[in-house]
């Protein structure tokens, strides 16, 4: 934390260093990247994302679409052709005001990004799977949850970053998903998100088969945290990969 010496994380324990929450997940080879914060470009070099078929994002709040201006790279990899963004219609407003220059369906200029917008259905099909979505309730945001099941496997995701309730909808796309990314922000309850207890119980009443709790705040201590936790459940920490 900027300007902070009281830190209860032990910052020898790299699992203490937190870049801000996204995801990278892929379905039969197809790569599905959701959110992009402002270290998106340092996450993408330092755990080798080199292609980007779809992006998601949750909702607007800055440290989950200031990085997405990084998604140029990946246009010229499609040979200047848009990358698919698919949003609630908040999060595609929220792009449009801050970048105008690439909700368009090519690069203005060579080297620069660009966005086909698209509303999030509640049921996308996609190369690889399909993205189911329900709302999750942040404060005055409603969060996209999305819910991704492979096609040659059936392994079923949830993401639910930023939340404080979940929707009908959201609880009922996530019923025993193989693995639940959920937020998990601090021990002590929070007004606008789930604290480690509360997000404990959804995970519980989603009968989710294993659980990893996401977007920490610097209060959370990795190893100490997570030494209390059920067998099933863990915290995320950067780079962790999961394989289903």
């Amino acid at each position: 934390m900027i300007a902070y010496d009281q830190h209860l994380c032990d910052l020898e324990d790299k699992r203490n260093w937190r870049t801000r929450t996204s995801a990278h997940v892929v379905m039969d080879g197809v790569h599905h990247q959701i959110d992009a914060g402002p270290e998106f470009r340092m996450q993408c070099l330092g755990n080798q994302i080199d292609w980007v078929d779809y992006f998601f994002l949750t909702h607007g709040h800055s440290d989950h679409i200031m990085g997405m201006d990084d998604l140029r790279r990946f246009c010229d990899m499609r040979e200047n052709n848009a990358v698919p963004v698919y949003s609630s219609e908040e999060g595609l407003k929220r792009v449009r005001e801050v970048f105008p220059y690439a909700a368009r369906e090519s690069p203005a200029y060579k080297g620069y990004p660009a966005f086909h917008l698209n509303p999030m259905p509640e049921v996308l099909e996609c190369k690889g799977g399909r993205v189911e979505s329900g709302y999750l309730t942040h404060g005055h945001f409603q969060v996209l949850g999305l819910v991704f099941i492979e096609t040659s496997t059936g392994s079923k995701l949830a993401y639910y970053t930023d939340c404080k309730e979940l929707s009908e909808r959201a609880w009922k796309i996530a019923q025993d998903v193989d693995v639940l990314v959920i937020d998990g922000l601090r021990h002590e309850p929070h007004p606008t998100h789930l604290c480690l207890n509360e997000a404990i119980e959804v995970a519980r009443e989603l009968k989710a088969k294993r659980t990893f709790f996401t977007h920490m705040t610097h209060h959370v201590d990795h190893a100490k945290t997570e030494a209390d936790l059920p067998e099933s459940m863990k915290l995320a920490f950067d780079g962790l990969r999961i394989k289903i």
